[in-house]
């Protein structure tokens, strides 16, 4: 007897849906959320990550502060007696014509270098200072007309026994009669040199004295020299004496002493 059989549908399995109880909007919330691997929870902002650090790589190191400094300056002087003598000597000559005029300047001047010389003068100690022609002209209350020439001649004459200057200055005017002159004398120090660092010693130790005051008043402790400047150095102040004070051969005690005067700039630390 045929069995007779009823087909049975078959349908495919659905998807499984969210519950029917939750909205719509908050089942899209919800998806999203596990999408992306976390819930926001409390309204909590999630902190940001500290970068990562890279090895070998030191943070930058913070400026350290400045230092506290003081600046100062100090003058030192320095002074010793005299033990040389600069004597300024030359000659002058006035004739009708250029040519003549140097021709009776160098005659002069020869005459003047020769009687240094006889006086023991060595020639290293002899130097021209100047050399001129000048013309010469008489005026008038209208016109001014050319009557010469004159030609000069000057010498600093270095003296290392100041007891002979005297005579040195009369061997001069005797050699060159009418034509010489005697500009000026001056007591100085053969060294400068020694004075000038006496008188750097003096600068530097005024300039100290001054920051070591200063360090005390504002409540600090003196600390490393930073920097030193010599901002005058070495002013030489040899003694100049008038002329007439040698007259007759005859050289008086020098009045006061040759100075050397040094000033510095320093700058120290304060701690």
């Amino acid at each position: 007897m045929p069995v007779r059989t009823t087909p049975t549908a078959c349908t495919a399995p659905s998807s499984p849906s969210l519950p029917p109880f939750l909205p719509s909007a908050a089942a899209r919330a919800l998806t999203a959320a596990v999408l992306t691997g976390g819930l926001l929870i409390g309204g909590a902002t999630p902190a940001l990550a500290a970068p990562p650090s890279v090895p070998g790589t030191a943070l930058p190191a913070a400026a350290p502060a400045a230092a506290t400094t003081v600046s100062v300056s100090g003058e030192g002087r320095a002074s010793a007696a005299p033990d040389t003598v600069v004597l300024t000597a030359g000659v002058e000559a006035t004739e009708p014509t250029a040519k003549r005029a140097l021709a009776a300047q160098s005659k002069a001047a020869g005459a003047l270098l020769a009687a240094v010389r006889a006086q023991g003068i060595d020639d290293s100690d002899v130097r021209t200072e100047s050399l001129s022609l000048n013309a010469v002209h008489e005026h008038t209350d209208r016109a001014s007309k050319l009557i010469g020439y004159q030609a000069g001649q000057s010498f600093s004459i270095k003296i290392r026994d100041i007891g002979r200057t005297g005579a040195v200055m009369e061997a001069v005017t005797d050699a060159t009669g009418d034509a010489g002159r005697i500009n000026g004398v001056a007591f100085d120090v053969a060294d400068p040199s020694v004075l000038r660092a006496r008188a750097r010693e003096a600068a530097h130790a005024e300039a100290r004295s001054k920051a070591e005051q200063y360090a005390r008043l504002s409540g600090h402790r003196l600390g490393r020299l930073v920097s030193l400047a010599e901002t005058e150095g070495g002013t030489h102040r040899p003694l100049d004496m008038p002329v007439a004070a040698f007259s007759e051969g005859k050289v008086p005690v020098a009045p006061g002493e040759v100075q050397e005067e040094v000033t510095v700039t320093a700058v120290y630390e304060l701690e």
